[in-house]
């Protein structure tokens, strides 16, 4: 009989420890020690289509900071924010570019695509760097956004990748000099592109893979 008790035993421990293997997830990340398992999804997810509809979006977010009545604050994805930019600010890419996308990684709103680099190296700015690409390559643009007075939003470019090579910092007021045909807007940056923008925005936030702008009225959520 004692046997067959410790025999008995031996299986309902065996049952138990698959039971316990079976169901770990659910229990491994309380033990002491155990850092919790955070889940993250692929970079490329966080990418987004620009277009018409997405754009048609982020104008009516913004108008709506101009109603007294309106929202105090407006949240707007990358793709809403960046093709608002892209047709206030005249164009960021070449009308060559295709495959355009957006995204908010960190404190910075990305914009990307594939440009013939004739559009892109033909005035000699990018120097050496301008024979090491191909016909057609992606660009990268990096940047931020924010208010510089009543009316008058920048983006402010602060990186600018072509394939994996990254331009030189002095290089990029000369390729924003070139997406602008040499405009200057009085009080914007050299190395940023003018936004027109209600006259009420306050202030501008990127987090989280959004946008948050706000307005002067109002508190703030």
């Amino acid at each position: 009989m004692g046997c067959i008790a410790r025999l008995g035993c031996l299986v309902v421990l065996a049952i138990l420890a698959l039971a316990g293997w079976l169901t770990r997830d659910r229990w491994m990340h309380n033990l002491p020690g155990k850092a919790p398992a955070v889940a993250t999804a692929p970079a490329e997810q966080t990418w987004q289509p620009l277009t018409p509809a997405a754009a048609e979006r982020g104008r009516r977010a913004i108008a709506a900071l101009d109603n007294p009545k309106g929202p105090v604050f407006a949240n707007l994805s990358a793709a809403e924010i960046t093709a608002y930019v892209s047709q206030a600010a005249g164009r960021m890419l070449p009308a060559s570019a295709d495959s355009v996308e957006a995204a908010v990684i960190g404190d910075q709103i990305l914009l990307r695509a594939i440009v013939p680099m004739k559009d892109i190296a033909g005035s000699g700015v990018l120097g050496p760097l301008g024979g090491l690409l191909n016909a057609r390559e992606r660009i990268t643009l990096g940047g931020t956004f924010h208010v510089v007075r009543p009316g008058l939003s920048e983006f402010q470019v602060r990186t600018v990748k072509l394939r994996e090579f990254n331009v030189p910092g002095g290089a990029i007021p000369r390729l924003v000099q070139q997406i602008t045909k040499g405009k200057r807007t009085e009080g914007v940056a050299q190395d940023a592109l003018p936004v027109p923008t209600p006259r009420n925005l306050a202030d501008v936030r990127i987090a989280n893979g959004r946008v948050t702008l706000y307005k002067t009225t109002g508190a703030r959520p």
